[in-house]
């Protein structure tokens, strides 16, 4: 895991250093800059595989021929590699790095179908003076790219292809659109004019001065026949999940988990539980009891209580960090400067969890995420399968329980669609289509012979994992890590699960009243029941109206009546005013009010730490 740079034209050494030297916290651990005859790669290292001398990039291959710059990981390298030896390939290192450069030499472009693991890299070949790029299926690594007059650059992030610009200007129109901030990850469009973004699942080729792009992964060909019966599903998601755990737990440097007590989390870290019982297997970790649980005291977001029975039934300890926004606040512009997108809620906690484990030591952290999108687990999904129930009244009323059942009863920040509503949604079926969007057409593969034999439900959450939802989370949690130094790594995102989830009915994801039902039922042998099986679902967020409303308060008044506020191109002053003083003065504000006055007030926020700079303690 690390940070990239490259540029192909003319570039003085000192500005690609500047430029490398940007992705610091990416890779804290070294630098590396390798210049040939009209090519500059940099390369910023986060030591997790090989920690030697001869894991450093920019890495050179087959005399001096391939050079790479990459940044990722590739969990089955050590499968990759014997099979490569085989082929006659000698290996100087021990890290994955030198397996993907043998592996294209072998293979060329069809080697990433051969890779388990998530990238963004550059390989240069020096006799034909080619680059080759790739990014992984789903896109957990980013990768930008700007074509200028100087030539060709890309790197980890945007900001370290500011120094390249003439000027940095934002893209206007998409920042304040804020519509948009769950669908912009997925295409070429940025926050700074003049960037574009690599897609994902795709290769590209860069000669003579063009950029030649290839799709080379779509979920829907890899589809695969499940067993009918739900009992052998659960055991054949059971065997990936835990060979998926096994492969990410291949680690040099210690490793743990970030903890929030829900489903997702607790599974993983009860599976990583499971395998450091079990047979030690190459060049895997047995440093991974590492827990860290991100607590919100008073706040309905707060679900200690369930990490601690879960590190208590593993018999393992936990760090539990007290979020507290007043001792981060200082701090807020630098964490979004890193961050350098816009979204929904602060960045406090997550940069605050990742922050304590990168002090502690711990350089990689297996979570949880994908599995809400590829499972089912978010209440709006459960609606969406109404209209798989088609005239069945016991699967309606299931459905119906399930999404009432996965709302705190607790909280009155928590608003439900009335049930006589939901009701009348399902009568009118029509409507509900289009009131509920139940067949989201996705932006690149609603064409497909197998999306067309998609479920509701299952057409639903392709678009959240391809389209819209999950492609924003990767983003961010790439962003909460690595400002930190940090790797994450995660197993529902293994591209067998991902292909085995769309291969499933509905009613493997939504049955008998529980929500992600095949995920309970595959995990629960391995963890506490009160805890596989609770239906209430919160998630790791910010408790942003409790933090408006009180400590962080006087931060917010003073930003709404400050004069660069009131004169900034990139919001509507008095809209985001009166959403904030929504959220203060209103007794009864809801998640989703606060939720929507950091949206509109966070163009404000990136311009002022992403294109100003500001630094609140500078």
């Amino acid at each position: 895991m690390c940070g990239i740079f490259g540029h192909i034209g003319p570039i003085s050494k000192q500005l690609a250093a500047h430029c490398t030297d940007i992705l610091a916290h990416r890779g804290p651990d070294g630098s590396g800059l390798w210049q040939g005859e009209g090519i500059t790669l940099g390369h910023r290292r986060l030591s997790i595989l090989d920690l030697s001398d001869q894991g450093r990039q920019p890495m050179s291959y087959a005399g001096g021929r391939y050079w790479i710059s990459y940044n990722g990981e590739i969990y089955n390298f050590l499968e990759i590699r014997t099979d490569l030896e085989k082929r006659g390939h000698r290996f100087h290192s021990e890290s994955d790095t030198e397996v993907i450069l043998a592996a294209y030499t072998e293979w060329r472009e069809e080697c990433l179908l051969k890779f388990n693991g998530m990238w963004a890299l550059a390989i240069w070949d020096d006799r034909e003076k080619t680059l080759f790029l790739s990014r992984d299926r789903f896109g957990k690594k980013p990768l930008f790219y700007a074509m200028l007059p100087s030539g060709f650059a890309f790197a980890s992030e945007m900001k370290a292809l500011f120094p390249l610009l003439s000027e940095v200007r934002p893209n206007v129109l998409l920042i304040k659109d804020t519509r948009r901030i769950f669908q912009y990850e997925r295409s070429e469009e940025c926050l700074i004019e003049g960037i574009k973004r690599f897609p994902a699942g795709h290769y590209g080729w860069w000669k003579e001065g063009k950029l030649a792009l290839h799709r080379w992964w779509c979920t829907l060909d890899h589809l695969q026949e499940v067993p009918s019966r739900y009992e052998e599903q659960v055991e054949q998601f059971r065997s990936l999940v835990v060979d998926a755990c096994r492969l990410r737990m291949r680690s040099d440097v210690p490793i743990g988990t970030a903890l929030s007590g829900g489903l997702d989390s607790s599974s993983t870290i009860s599976v990583m539980a499971h395998l450091g019982r079990g047979e030690k297997l190459r060049r895997f970790s047995e440093d991974w009891q590492h827990a860290f649980v991100a607590c919100f005291p008073g706040t309905p977001l707060d679900e200690s209580h369930y990490a601690r029975m879960v590190t208590d039934h593993l018999g393992i300890e936990a760090t539990f960090l007290s979020i507290d926004p007043l001792k981060a606040i200082d701090h807020l512009y630098d964490y979004l400067y890193l961050f350098e997108e816009i979204y929904i809620t602060s960045p406090i906690p997550f940069m605050l969890t990742y922050g304590a484990m990168h002090k502690q030591g711990v350089k990689v952290t297996l979570d949880g995420h994908g599995s809400d999108e590829l499972f089912g687990g978010y209440p709006s999904n459960h609606i969406n399968a109404l209209v798989d129930a088609g005239l069945n009244i016991a699967k309606v009323k299931m459905i119906l329980d399930t999404y009432y059942d996965s709302y705190p009863r607790d909280s009155a920040q928590f608003r439900l669609l009335p049930r006589g509503l939901l009701w009348f949604l399902w009568h009118g079926r029509r409507m509900a289509k289009k009131v509920l969007q139940h067949s989201p057409k996705s932006g690149v593969d609603n064409t497909h012979y197998h999306w067309h034999k998609f479920d509701a439900l299952n057409k639903t959450l392709y678009s959240a994992v391809h389209e819209n939802v999950l492609p924003t989370l990767l983003r961010n949690y790439d962003r909460y890590s690595m400002a930190n130094g940090v790797e994450i790594r995660m197993p529902f995102m293994d591209h067998r699960i991902v292909t085995l989830a769309f291969s499933l009915p509905w009613t493997s994801k939504i049955r008998k009243g529980f929500s992600k039902a095949i995920v309970r039922d595959a995990v629960s042998p391995y963890m506490p029941r009160e805890v596989a099986y609770r239906k209430s679902k919160i998630g790791f967020n910010s408790p942003i109206v409790d933090w408006m409303k009180g400590p962080l308060k006087s931060f917010f008044l003073d930003i709404i009546n400050s004069g660069s506020f009131k004169s900034s191109d990139l919001i509507d002053p008095k809209l985001v005013a009166e959403k904030i003083n929504q959220v203060i003065k209103n007794p009864n504000s809801t998640f989703s009010m606060g939720e929507r006055a950091w949206t509109h007030i966070s163009p404000y926020l990136w311009e002022q730490s992403v294109i100003k700079r500001k630094h609140l303690t500078g």
